[in-house]
């Protein structure tokens, strides 16, 4: 028997009911969590009837055939600097790690954007990485990119809206005082582009900062901080205020660098999803060298 070599590449399932596209995988897959099956489509590695789709609500009929890929998608992103934790047609999620730019600020330098870009290229997709927010070039963790530009305008303009848990996790020097608190300021930044707090307003923008101490072993504390608003380098600058600074943080530190990084990761992003409206919840693990408090 001669088999056709495309179908040993693909899972094949015939549907029995009508369903949206993205609820049968979730059925068929045996329970794979819907941002996977959505992982999967945004990939090209679902076809319906022997075409390739990437319509998650293709409502489906009795009878229609779907295939599955068995493969990683090609032209996968490779990168020490990015991983992609979520992508469907109109967002990406990604997690950064240290030493990269979110954006290139002067031409042809090195970024999340570029490498973004370059993957949208390679896999065929025509668009291109939309910056929605930002971390520092020193700081992990999660961010989201708009691939479109609708889905970057609903976004940037109604972000305090569409975002509903931001955290962070830093190592901090010292053992803070109070286990939990707020820190409020104004901030606004010097000629240097140094960032100054002030109790009052000094003409700057308001920052408030909700902390709260994991574990401590005195000379130094794991802090999780939730960002009621998102200033530039409020957290650096609210841990300075606290006199318990971000270790690694050459700008706001105290030369305290017990892991050799800026000890800082956004580890944690809520938000509704700017078209379908579907809260999409994400999360990292402890980066390893932040469990130094474990030992």
């Amino acid at each position: 028997m001669r088999h056709n070599p495309s179908s040993l590449r693909y899972t094949t399932f015939t549907v029995k009911q009508p369903m949206p596209l993205l609820e049968f995988l979730e059925h068929a897959l045996d329970g794979i969590s819907r941002s996977r099956a959505k992982a999967i489509l945004a990939g090209n590695g679902v076809r319906v009837d022997h075409k390739n789709t990437r319509q998650f609500d293709l409502p489906l009929q009795p009878g229609q055939c779907v295939e599955v890929s068995k493969q990683k998608p090609r032209g996968e992103l490779k990168s020490k600097f990015v991983k992609i934790v979520y992508e469907d047609s109109q967002i990406i999620v990604i997690e950064k790690e240290v030493g990269i730019l979110s954006m290139a600020s002067a031409h042809h330098q090195f970024c999340v954007k570029q490498v973004l870009d370059e993957y949208f290229r390679r896999t065929r997709q025509r668009c291109t990485a939309h910056v929605v927010h930002r971390l520092d070039r020193d700081t992990s963790g999660l961010l989201v990119y708009a691939k479109t530009i609708e889905a970057e305008q609903i976004l940037e303009h109604n972000w305090h809206d569409i975002v509903t848990d931001r955290r962070y996790l830093a190592i901090v020097s010292g053992q803070l005082e109070e286990p939990r608190g707020t820190v409020q300021s104004w901030l606004k930044d010097n000629k240097a582009y140094f960032t100054y707090s002030s109790p009052t307003d000094n003409g700057g923008k308001f920052a408030v900062t909700h902390y709260r101490m994991l574990r401590t072993d005195g000379r130094h504390s794991l802090v999780e901080l939730k960002l009621e608003t998102g200033r530039k380098n409020q957290i650096r600058v609210h841990m300075q205020d606290l006199g318990h600074p971000v270790c690694g943080d050459v700008k706001y530190g105290n030369g305290d660098n017990p892991i050799g990084r800026l000890a800082l990761h956004a580890y944690r992003l809520h938000f509704y999803h700017p078209i379908t409206r579907e809260l999409l919840r994400f999360e990292t693990p402890v980066p390893r060298k932040f469990r130094i408090l474990e030992r």
